[in-house]
């Protein structure tokens, strides 16, 4: 691979204008696109093979208006806290009805429930003291499909009742307004420029990283609006998308970059240079990439749609860095030339280089110049990082005993997990859906903010009437249960629906408790009336997707291991590097579901976080997180652990080549981490509470499996390992494909290149001795000078596929 990576390096230095040209032509292309095709994203749930869904379809087909996918709201009427009296005398009932008219005939609504409206001698939805009312309007659309025109509509005609001194407040799905992208990820980009500029000393090859990775990114979200203009996607979608794409964009770019200022410090043309960063870094970034697209793809064998539709968004974006990379980054070195060079004097080469300490020849400030040096050099002095990773090797059973005590106790709290999915419960305090909640809550019970919708398909049942009937009355013998509305039938009157009130809320155990019940009584009257109960609505609707989730889990995560397994196994060629690392990828990620967990759902430092309300965790952040982190902890263990086997494979021992290897690769996987940690943290200023979520879960996890995992564990355990770490068994070594990542077969040609140019000098300079001492040298100098011709870089036969000989004084390690 490395030698195919190679040639497609120096081919797009060469022709840097055309492939410029073709990434621009792509980006206006889905530029265009997005604003001509796009459509409008949505946060419907749809979980085939469950039976709220199952519910669903059969309402869509039998009753189209009973509602239970269309978006909904609930105008609460109260009386503001020290006023006398009730909802009930005249100017204010006349001020709510007025309001009732105004929402019927408001855009899109299908009907609107009236407070006052008699039912069985009482009045319809009035609290017992009088001071809380609430009015329920369905639309005739679901909630992508509710305009803004709709929307200020709705809002629009609560002015009566306030103005006859009745407070107001809106909840339910219809109040929610597209999501938006928000700038929160300008911090992430702004710290991110920060550290490549400490990195790199120099505002040229900083900015390159940005640059593409930001280009990338333009044709993902792009590619994600085109396609909503056919596919129903979330909303959350494109920001994820983003998120993932801009950190695994800049840290790909980073590597590359990295690897290619490097050989330029070791003396080598552009083209050369280029070609060999590619090969080499740009390895470990495809199978790095891989890995995350694995991971995110995968997302699709969990069967619910929205969760596939990002997966794979994510998965195409991350794509789209990897192929930028690998082609756009070699080209744009084309454009910068000698900016991106860190070197001493020109004729002092290599050696001259690390002397003068690899200072810039490139444009970066002063106050930075101590920074300006070659990230991978072999330096006089030991780098930090090369410090830290002997002391972790000489310290190895320390260094693996507190690291696995440390990760557990951070585990401690996921024994006390709770899934579930943002309701108005969970937004943000001050907005008009949390007081819209708590005011129904404290006026008729937290069960009036979840009902349950129970459909009876009576078309088998003998007496249809009667069946439902049977069925209520078994509900309200259950607990937890505060009332049973009355059935509806629809025009054939074989399907019948109606609602139950919970005493508990949406997202309480006891709701899900009594969603079970209702559906574990079921059996028994389908069996003596042939009648099928279903229960459906968005509070059983939330409680199916997550257990769907939490069911897949661990077939999603056997699946994407799996996967991973063998694609590390062809990476190292070895069996235990592939098993410590998925290892370690464990301990990360319980981790941080432990400190998500300790944030999100118990409030520990949630001020710190901005966390403005805690409750049940996102339940497809589990499954999601597990697939996003485990792609990117293997990217740093691919970037650190192949710099180990290249100095392994070219003769370092077992322990010298994790701490050498360890010091080319801490210094840039650390900026990447960085980076990485701080696109991700940006996420954390969302007003969305599942961005957030997200958003804290990635940056706390890259930050464990960085520094915890990659950095201190990863070192200690390879040098327990020894030489064993890159045992292979030698028929499975015959079988797997060498697919050469660490690049040796680039190395290589060149030693043996610089050993025969150096036995034809010894040759050459025997057989001529006697005509050089009587001054006859012209022929031994001629053939001098065409030996150093091929050594010093003259660029002869390059587009053969095989790296130009450039310096015989190459050392294969």
């Amino acid at each position: 691979m490395a030698t195919y990576l190679y040639r497609l390096g120096r081919a797009a230095y060469r022709r840097r204008s055309l492939v410029l040209a073709l990434w621009i032509a792509l980006l206006a292309a889905v530029g265009v696109g997005a604003a001509t095709l796009s459509g409008s994203t949505s946060d419907t749930l749809s979980i085939p093979g469950t039976e709220s869904q199952k519910a669903i379809d059969l309402l869509d087909e039998r009753m189209p208006n009973a509602g239970a996918d269309t978006a909904t709201a609930r105008v609460v009427f109260t009386l503001p806290a020290g006023s006398g009296g009730s909802l009930a005398e005249a100017d204010r009932r006349q001020a709510i009805e007025q309001v009732v008219q105004e929402l019927s005939r408001a855009p899109l609504v299908d009907r609107v429930t009236d407070p006052f409206a008699d039912v069985g001698g009482r009045w319809a939805s009035v609290s017992s003291d009088g001071r809380t009312a609430y009015a329920q309007v369905s639309y005739d659309v679901q909630q992508r499909e509710v305009t803004d025109a709709a929307r200020d509509a709705l809002f629009a005609a609560a002015d009566p009742a306030r103005a006859a001194g009745v407070g107001v407040e809106f909840g339910g799905t219809a109040t929610e307004g597209a999501s938006e992208q928000s700038a929160t990820e300008v911090i992430g980009i702004g710290v991110a420029a920060v550290v490549l500029l400490i990195t790199f000393g120099s505002f040229v090859a900083a900015g390159l990283p940005l640059l593409t990775a930001l280009l990338g990114v333009a044709v993902g979200v792009c590619g994600i609006a085109i396609a909503s203009g056919f596919i129903g996607l979330s909303s959350s979608t494109s920001t994820l998308a983003l998120m993932i794409g801009l950190a695994v964009g800049i840290d790909y770019a980073l590597f590359i970059t990295s690897r290619f200022r490097h050989e330029l410090a070791a003396g080598r043309d552009g083209d050369e240079a280029a070609g060999r960063a590619v090969g080499t870094a740009g390895s470990a970034v495809v199978f790095a990439g891989l890995t995350v697209v694995i991971a995110l793809a995968a997302l699709s064998v969990v069967g619910i749609p929205f969760l596939t539709e990002m997966g794979l968004a994510a998965a195409g974006t991350v794509a789209i860095a990897v192929a930028i990379a690998l082609t756009l980054l070699p080209a744009v070195f084309g454009f910068a030339g000698r900016r991106l060079a860190v070197a001493g004097r020109a004729e002092d080469g290599p050696a001259g280089a690390r002397r003068s300490g690899r200072h810039l020849r490139g444009r970066g400030p002063r106050v930075l110049a101590r920074f300006a040096r070659d990230p991978e050099a072999d330096g006089s002095r030991p780098t930090m990082g090369e410090r830290w990773a002997r002391l972790a090797v000489r310290r190895r059973g320390l260094a693996v005993l507190v690291t696995v005590l440390g990760l557990g106790l951070l585990a401690a709290p996921v024994m006390g997990l709770r899934l579930g999915l943002p309701d108005d419960s969970t937004a943000a305090p001050g907005t008009t859906q949390r007081a819209a909640y708590d005011q129904l809550s404290a006026g008729f019970g937290a069960g009036f903010n979840g009902p349950l919708l129970i459909v009876v398909d009576v078309a088998g049942a003998s007496d249809g009437a009667q069946a439902v009937t049977r069925v209520a009355d078994g509900i309200r013998e259950l607990p937890d249960v505060t009332s049973v509305g009355a059935a509806t039938f629809n025009e054939a009157r074989d399907t019948a629906t109606f609602r139950v009130i919970p005493t508990s809320g949406p997202s309480d155990a006891a709701t899900q408790d009594l969603v079970h019940a209702i559906r574990a009584r079921a059996g028994s009257v389908t069996a003596a009336t042939g009648a099928t109960t279903l229960v459906t609505g968005t509070t059983a609707l939330n409680i199916d997707i997550s257990e769907k989730l939490s069911d897949a889990l661990v077939p999603y995560l056997a699946v994407v291991v799996g996967l991973a397994f063998v694609l590390l196994l062809l990476v190292f060629r070895s069996i235990l590097v592939p098993l410590k690392a998925t290892l370690g990828f464990l301990l990360s990620v319980v981790a941080t579901f432990g400190a998500v967990v300790a944030v999100f759902q118990w409030g520990w430092l949630k001020d710190l976080f901005g966390v403005d309300s805690t409750g049940p965790i996102v339940s497809m952040l589990p499954i999601f997180l597990v697939g996003v982190l485990f792609g990117l902890a293997m990217d740093y263990e691919v970037f650190l652990v192949t710099r180990m086997r290249e100095e392994f494979v070219h003769g370092r021992g077992p322990d010298e080549a994790v701490t050498v290897g360890f010091r080319h690769g801490a210094r840039v996987v650390t900026a990447a981490a960085i980076i990485m940690i701080s696109v991700f943290a940006g996420f954390i200023l969302s007003d969305q509470a599942i961005i957030q979520s997200i958003g804290f879960a990635l940056a706390f996890g890259v930050l464990v499996d960085a520094f915890v995992v990659r950095m201190t564990l990863v070192p200690a355990v390879m040098s327990l390992l020894g030489h064993r770490a890159w045992w292979l068994p030698r028929w499975l070594d015959r079988l797997l494909p060498d697919i050469d990542v660490e690049g040796k077969r680039l190395v290589a040609p060149a030693a043996a290149a610089g050993l025969a140019i150096a036995t034809q000098a010894d040759h050459a300079g025997q057989a001529d001795h006697a005509t050089q001492a009587d001054g006859g040298a012209q022929t031994g100098d001629g053939d001098g000078a065409q030996a150093g011709s091929r050594g010093q870089g003259q660029d002869s036969g390059a587009d053969d596929g095989v790296p130009s000989q450039r310096r015989p004084a190459i050392t294969v390690r």
